[in-house]
């Protein structure tokens, strides 16, 4: 009987299982995976090799494009660039044909670019250890010797830009006591045949109340950044740093002048004048310059005479020296290159020694126009600037400023000697027609201090006190070397 039932039971088994066998899939791609086997490989799959190289192509293209701009940037903020000697300037004189609307555009570019850091500057160098330009002025350690005259910055609006270029000593103004817009314009005329100019400015200016409040500012800016107070300038708490220029061994110059509207024979009212500007500025400057030899300025010039300059200096001096600082600015008085008679200096320096003055500095531009080398030809526009009343300014001046440093430095040292021992040297500072380091160390050994130099830099470029300062320094070398030589 079991046998029947276990014999049907395996048919049915047999049956059930074949009705609920797995089908094959109708679709394919869904079959499972065969399994791998395990590999003991540390090597990584082929596909993730090409974000790695990405990356690194990324990597390397970011790194040379950073490196390329650092470049630039390093190059082009470099006084020793070539570019700012050969091309910016040529370029400044095609976008602007009008040489002032040059000198304003410069100006504004120098005053922007100082702002987010991107000025050209002069960099620290080795040489600056090894071959010292340093000269001892008004008690100072100059880092250098070389200077950038007034005119330039005329309302103090790029002191620091300037500082910046590698100069020892800036002057900024010239400043009248009450705002004056100068002469009627055009009013500045390029000799470029020359590397010249012509201005009848006329002491445009802002006023001395404008001038003493930007540099206010800055004075609080920096001795901001000095972690200085106001205070502690005035009191000379300044370790050894300049009150004026803020910056260790080199000297800020404010140079001061009367309106035009004021009457020059009215000694009593041009006095009032300076004093007003000496009151406003001195706190701020290291040197004070009383400019007496404009030529666009009618009468201005005659003060030079020896009276009335010894009256103007005096107040001056007396007024310098009440100043609210524990350091009392020096006075300098700028004279004319075209008072050269030996009596007209003579007159000047018995002044400068009456009134107790500081210091001279000799030139400025010239009213003369005997600045054509012979067999130079001028273009029919260069002739016609040539005629434009106003000072000329430029290479052709450099002759005589040389000639009028050394005769004033004898001048100045005959009184000396008179004056007895314990009087201190007075300082001269030469400026006109400088514009390489030759003549910068011919009229230093003739007994100026300091050279400065103006229309140099507006035809050199912003490179151009770096050049000077090494071509000073290969000039020394090769007479140290001809010295040991012999």
């Amino acid at each position: 009987m079991a046998t029947p039932y276990l014999r049907n039971r395996h048919s049915l088994v047999s049956v059930l299982r074949s009705r609920v066998a797995p089908r094959p899939s109708s679709f394919p791609h869904h079959r499972p995976a065969s399994r791998r086997a395990a590999s003991t490989s540390t090597s990584s799959s082929p596909s993730s090799s090409p974000p790695l190289v990405s990356r690194a192509r990324l990597f390397l293209f970011g790194t040379s494009i950073g490196a390329t701009v650092y470049l630039a940037y390093y190059y082009a903020t470099d006084t020793r660039a070539s570019l700012h000697r050969w091309a910016v300037p040529p370029l400044i004189r095609f976008l602007f044909p009008d040489a002032e609307d040059a000198h304003h555009a410069g100006t504004e570019a120098l005053k922007t670019l100082y702002n987010v850091n991107l000025h050209p500057r002069e960099r620290p160098s080795s040489v600056d250890v090894t071959q010292p330009l340093t000269v001892t002025v008004f008690g100072t350690d100059l880092q250098n010797p070389i200077g950038i005259s007034a005119g330039l910055d005329k309302n103090a609006d790029i002191p620091d830009p300037l500082f910046a270029l590698g100069a020892g000593v800036v002057e900024v103004g010239g400043c009248t006591p009450f705002p004056q817009d100068g002469n009627p314009k055009p009013r500045v005329f390029r000799v470029p045949t020359l590397d010249g100019m012509i201005n009848r400015y006329g002491l445009n200016s802002r006023g001395a109340d404008a001038m003493a409040a930007r540099l206010r500012d800055r004075l609080r800016k920096i001795a901001l950044g000095l972690g200085l107070t106001e205070q502690d300038i005035k009191e000379g708490n300044t370790n050894g740093i300049p009150p004026g220029s803020l910056h260790p061994g080199k000297l800020l110059l404010v140079q001061i002048a009367k309106n035009k509207t004021t009457n020059e024979k009215d000694v009593n009212a041009v006095i009032k004048d300076y004093v007003y500007c000496v009151n406003r500025l001195a706190p701020y400057a290291d040197v004070l310059v009383v400019n007496v030899s404009s030529p666009n300025t009618p009468g201005l010039r005659d003060l030079q005479a020896t009276e009335p300059l010894t009256r103007l200096l005096g107040a001056v001096v007396d007024e310098a020296r009440r100043t609210d600082r524990k350091q009392k600015p020096k006075v300098m008085v700028k004279v004319s290159p075209d008072e050269d008679d030996d009596t007209q200096m003579e007159g000047v320096v018995q002044a400068v020694w009456e009134s107790g003055v500081d210091g001279v500095i000799v030139g400025n531009t010239t009213k003369r126009r005997n600045v054509v080398p012979q067999g130079l030809v001028l273009g029919n526009k260069e002739q016609l600037a040539l005629q434009e009343e106003g000072g000329y300014s430029g290479p052709a001046l450099f002759e005589q400023t040389l000639n009028l440093v050394g005769r004033y430095r004898k001048m100045l040292d005959a009184y000396s000697l008179h004056a007895g021992e314990g009087v201190a040297q007075k300082v001269l500072f030469a400026t006109g027609g400088i514009t390489n380091g030759e003549q910068a160390l011919k009229v230093l050994n003739a007994g100026a201090s300091v050279a400065m130099v103006y229309t140099g830099l507006v035809y050199g470029g912003s490179g151009t006190i770096t050049r000077i300062k090494s071509e000073m320094r290969q000039q020394i070398a090769e007479k140290k070397a001809l010295t040991k030589a012999a």
